[in-house]
């Protein structure tokens, strides 16, 4: 059973425990294991998840990694893989989860992740996904619809006029 000062902030952070928060944190702790590095203070620790899932959120708490700071970022494929990348050495390992025994219950999935190392719960695989560059800060406008301020990147330029996404007209010609 994971009895450590780090799990109970996770839990807390997260709200309750749970087999998936247990997935993120094994995750967590096997990334700083494998990868050498601590707590991320700014952008050195990268975590790209491939889901939007419980563990997440352990991987906020133990890693530093966030979405405000830019080191956090989703490609949502609905798996439960981790690609983690230290910035300082260069070196990125992608953590996939094995499968479970089947026909478990969430309380016995639960207890299973708990007393599991985290070598015996992921595929260590090579990273897929580039290391995203570092966050950029992006001037801000007024869009001249609403007048809501958003990051430049982010206005379409419309009939002469800077409008935000919201207030641009959708356009999907494969949407029919």
């Amino acid at each position: 059973m994971i009895k450590s000062e780090l799990w109970d902030k996770a839990a807390a952070f997260h709200g309750h425990v749970c087999g998936g928060l247990t997935i993120g944190y094994q995750a967590a702790i096997y990334a700083i294991k494998l990868l050498d590095f601590k707590f991320s203070e700014d952008e050195d620790v990268v975590c790209i998840s491939e889901n939007d899932a419980c563990g997440v959120d352990a991987i906020q708490v133990v890693l530093g990694c966030s979405v405000g700071k830019g080191n956090l970022l989703f490609h949502m494929r609905g798996k439960q893989a981790f690609s983690f990348y230290n910035r300082t050495t260069g070196k990125s390992v992608r953590l996939v989860l094995k499968e479970r025994p089947r026909e478990m219950t969430r309380e016995e999935s639960f207890e299973y992740y708990q007393n599991c190392e985290p070598e015996d719960m992921f595929e260590v695989k090579e990273t897929t996904i580039e290391l995203p560059e570092n966050a950029r800060i992006f001037a801000s406008a007024k869009c001249e619809n609403c007048g809501e301020v958003t990051g430049e990147k982010w206005l379409r330029l419309v009939g002469g006029k800077k409008l935000c996404l919201d207030c641009t007209p959708k356009y999907d010609r494969f949407n029919v």
